[in-house]
């Protein structure tokens, strides 16, 4: 009993931390629980059957099925546990969401060795949803056969009784607030980037709730216990909940901290939180929220003040003058009353909240989450099918907005296309919800733990057909091999590879492992702009295609069915005018595109929440994907990219080529993944080139909410986003919008570290970067770095392709630290020599788990977070900020130790083609 001796030991550590067992997963240690319980002497028989009733994961963990099998024996008689009577036995099986219980219950159903036991048996699967072919197989075998209690249950589901028979939502909810902030609140306060190693340990995770923070976590202790009927309520005042990733992790913890137990026989795990802001919540964070059944108010309690022709007032430094309407400071009572759909305050309605409260929202809401709704539906339609009836109208009906005469925009055509379920011969337009098939799926390693999880919950166990290709990837853990990693991620790789994704690392050892960054490989697999794509991070935002970042468990969802559901949502045309000046780099434009679009439109941000049509025309995937990166900064929805066919077909020659290298490495699969898509790829560079079909373009007359001209003339000097740490306004504080020229620094803000990496950058950084060491080189003699530069390419095809170009010998000569893969660091690094150090490729410090810069610093960098703590902390004298600009900028303040004038900035990039962008001169529409 070593193991259970080993289980006992880590409780005891545990509790020193304040934590309770952890749940159980492994059938070994499971195995040995049993042997006590049956033996009833034994002096950890008690607590044995504590830890086997309360404490197992369900699911397909090894556990579960150790779990489903002696409840099936003591339901059958074959065991006897006086504590656990066969009644009892099957609550627990009620309990445990498929895969091995669900497969006892049909055994119990068909084997009809007891007709009373199978009637019971049947009364318990009519309440489940997680069934997958195999288990609907039997089924329908069955019936077929003649057996009245398989019909019995069929006919259940085709009614969708295990919805149905669910208890309604409360028509009023009472909340109490908690304001967690003012201004924009990041996922990474509610679960930081630095935990990522314990999110799948649910409640060791918890206590890093608002960055660990004890007098916070405090504080909602104590409005729960004044306030024990109702819901605490989390609130970014003057803000957006949840900007900068989808984080299940988040919105894990606030439930764990405010929501209400899944079952009383699964552990820590919590659903339906509440969450608001005053500008709502981040796109991908409130889908998160609606799978775990929650609910997340725009609450728009601010709003800008008007005079009395209704013109927007301002104040002197032109930021609109923002007037309170109702408050919500920490301890209001409020109540959601889901039947108005408004928002009460003292018996007053102070906001409508219908947008909240939709009703697949409120299916979700009433179903624990939108797994069980997703699957629900798909049980029925099986079960309608079976029976030869209609599918009966249980489910609200999927919402379709179809306009006559009104053209298509991209991701409306993307939409209809991919769609399933829908209408036949129906167009369907913005606002529509649909369940569309899922072309790509990535998962990365700080989530992916998660995802594995989730899928276990979920009872799949190999990857949808539908799905083209699913990719995990190592990257968000590639700065430092050390403990955690080596305890978490060859797991990790050997369950997802095992599911049928391809993985960075390879459980067998067949190829060497790469830690390429998630979204490159990902932007590099997507091989058909009409691809949807789904993946496990905010950046999900592919230059072809329509790419949505997710949640751990949406990922979960698309793996194990092939499909996503929401709504087309409205679109936003970008398109360009002028000319760029020889010394800009693409990534102003990008800064200019969210600069411009303030400007225009009143400092109302118009991509929030909707897709960005980007018109790129002559930019291939690799540089376009800087812009499709940053949309996420841009709080949008999603972006497309619209490329004239000839750039779409050498982005694809590109990408198929680098698939080709994961095949000649060893990394496809049996079922010849990669393989495909090097076909897929070839296919569609032929209907490019032949004009068979045209690269995907919006019709002439689509509808947009509205459209965005970006004028290359007015960018005439490098733009940086800043997070202005220091302005009096706590709101205006770390968000993205603060954009700002390099003349505004004067060329005197000192720059204490330089970072060029993460997804933002792409090979032609990395030789930008080269071409100004030689420049320097030439002008002085020598390059000598006055702050530390830390480079991360991030891919390894990148590094390959710069070794056989010759630009990896000027870099290796000025760098005081390489990468080695056969010796990766053990150790994060806390303090930097004025060196450029050459990181393995990866995320680095853009993610912020590993390796930060030294507390205080001020840091110049190309990566794509500025929050607060990310990427840099702050000290009690200084606080650390995170700049964000282009390759060239922070390159030469490396050098410099400081922000350049401009003259400095011209001069260093003479003579380097910085990038090759001009508007398109061809009509990009159909």
């Amino acid at each position: 009993m070593t193991i259970y001796k080993d289980y006992i030991a880590e409780i005891e550590e545990r509790k020193g931390q304040g934590l309770h067992p952890k749940p159980i997963d492994g059938a070994d240690l499971l195995s040995a629980i049993i042997e006590q319980i049956k033996d009833v002497d034994n002096a950890n028989r008690e607590d044995s059957l504590n830890f086997f009733i309360y404490n197992v994961l369900p699911g397909t963990t090894s556990a579960a099925g150790v779990k489903a099998t002696f409840l099936k024996e003591i339901i059958l008689g074959e065991e006897v546990v006086k504590e656990i009577t066969p009644d009892f036995a099957l609550e627990q099986l009620s309990h445990m969401k498929g895969g091995p219980s669900v497969k006892v219950l049909l055994d119990l159903v068909l084997d009809q060795k007891d007709i009373d036991i199978a009637k019971k048996s049947a009364e318990v699967l009519k309440t489940q949803v997680f069934l997958y072919e195999a288990d609907t197989e039997r089924l329908a075998d069955a019936m077929k056969k003649g057996c009245p209690i398989s019909k019995d249950i069929i006919e259940s589901y085709a009614q969708a009784e295990f919805f149905t028979k669910l208890p309604d939502v409360d028509e009023e909810i009472e909340i109490v607030t908690y304001v967690a902030g003012v201004g924009d609140i990041s996922t990474d306060l509610l679960s930081p980037g630095a935990d990522a190693h314990s999110r799948s340990d649910r409640e060791l995770h918890g206590q890093c709730m608002f960055e660990h923070n004890k007098e916070m976590q405090n504080e909602v202790l104590a409005l729960k216990e004044q306030h024990p009927d109702k819901r605490v309520m989390l609130i970014a005042e003057k803000g957006t909940m949840g900007v900068g990733s989808s984080r299940m992790s988040g919105v894990n913890n606030v439930a764990l901290w405010t929501g209400v137990p899944f079952s009383k026989y699964v552990p820590f795990i919590n659903y339906a939180p509440v969450i608001a802001g005053t500008n709502g919540i981040a796109p991908i964070f409130l889908t998160t929220v609606g799978v775990t059944g929650g609910i997340g108010i725009d609450l728009k309690n601010w709003v800008t003040k008007k005079n009395a022709d209704g013109n927007t007032v301002y104040v002197a430094d032109g930021e609109p003058v923002l007037e309170q309407t109702y408050s919500v400071d920490t301890g209001t009572v409020l109540t959601i009353n889901t039947k108005e759909k408004k928002l009460y305050k003292n018996g007053e309605a102070v906001k409508d909240i219908s947008t909240a409260l939709t009703p697949p929202k409120m299916e979700f809401i009433k179903a624990g989450g939108s797994y069980a709704v997703v699957f629900g539906k798909k049980l029925q339609t099986f079960a309608c099918k079976v029976l030869g009836i209609d599918v009966p109208q249980v489910y609200a009906a999927a919402k379709e907005v179809s306009v006559e005469g009104q053209g298509l925009t991209a991701v409306e055509k993307i939409f209809n296309k991919n769609a399933v379920g829908t209408t036949p011969g129906k167009t369907l337009h913005a606002g529509s919800n649909v369940r569309v098939e899922v072309n790509i799926v990535g998962s990365q390693d700080t989530t992916g733990l998660m995802t594995s999880q989730e899928l276990e919950m979920m009872a799949a166990t190999v990857i949808s057909p539908i799905v083209d290709a699913g990719y995990q990837s190592g990257c968000h853990t590639a700065s430092v091999w050390d403990d955690k990693s080596k305890a978490n991620i060859p797991r990790l790789m050997s369950f997802m590879n095992d599911f049928g994704l391809i993985t960075g690392r390879d459980p067998k050892g067949k190829y060497f492992p790469m830690t390429d960054v998630i979204h490159k490989v990902l932007n590099d697999i997507a091989v058909d702009d009409w691809d949807v794509i789904i993946g496990g991070d905010s950046h999900t935002r592919m230059a072809k295609g329509v790419a949505f970042g997710a949640d751990s468990g949406t990922v979960a969802l698309a793996l194990a069915t092939g499909e996503a559901t929401m709504p087309i949502p409205q679109s936003v045309k970008v398109t360009f005018k002028g000319n760029m000046k020889s010394y800009m780099d693409f990534r102003d434009v990008v800064h200019a595109t969210q600069e411009q679009m303030l400007n225009q439109f009143g400092g109302e941000n118009v991509f929030q929440g909707r897709i960005i049509e980007v018109h790129i025309g002559t930019l291939t995937s690799d540089e376009a994907f800087t812009f499709t990166d940053w949309t996420a900064e841009m709080k949008a929805k999603a972006s497309i990219c619209i490329s004239e066919d000839d750039t779409l077909a050498e982005s694809l020659a590109i990408s198929r080529d680098r698939i080709q290298i994961m095949l000649d490495k060893g990394m496809d699969n049996d079922k010849k993944v990669l393989q495909g898509l090097v076909d897929k790829a070839n296919k569609r560079i032929a209907e490019l080139k032949s004009g068979e079909r045209p690269a995907l373009k919006p019709d002439a007359d689509a509808e947009y909410h509205a459209e965005v001209v970006i004028d290359l003339d007015k960018i005439v000097e490098p733009m940086i986003a800043d997070p202005d740490v220091n302005n009096e306004d706590v709101s205006k504080r770390y968000t993205h919008d603060n954009i700002q020229p390099l003349s505004f620094y004067g060329g005197t803000k000192k720059v204490d570290l330089g970072f060029v990496g993460s997804c933002m950058i792409h090979k032609g950084d990395m030789k930008i970067l080269a071409q100004m060491l030689k420049n320097v080189e030439a002008q002085q003699g020598k390059v000598e770095f006055k702050a530390p530069l830390v480079v991360a390419p991030p891919t390894y095809n990148i590094v390959d392709e710069l070794k056989e170009e010759g630009d990896w010998e000027i870099l290796e000569k000025y760098s005081g630290f390489v990468f080695d893969d056969s010796a990766p660091k053990g150790l994060a690094r806390t303090k930097y020599e004025n060196l450029l150090y050459l990181e393995r490729p990866g995320c680095n410090l853009c993610m912020g788990n590993q390796e930060k810069a030294e507390p205080g610093d001020t840091v110049m960098a190309t990566s794509t977070r500025l929050f607060q703590g990310r990427v840099v902390r702050d000290t009690d004298g200084k606080k650390g900020e995170s700049l964000l600009s282009s390759t060239p900028v922070v390159v030469l303040s490396t050098i410099l130790g400081r922000t350049p004038t401009m003259e400095e900035y011209e001069a260093a990039v003479e003579g380097i083609v910085l990038t090759k962008f001009k508007p398109s001169q061809k009509q990009l529409v159909s």
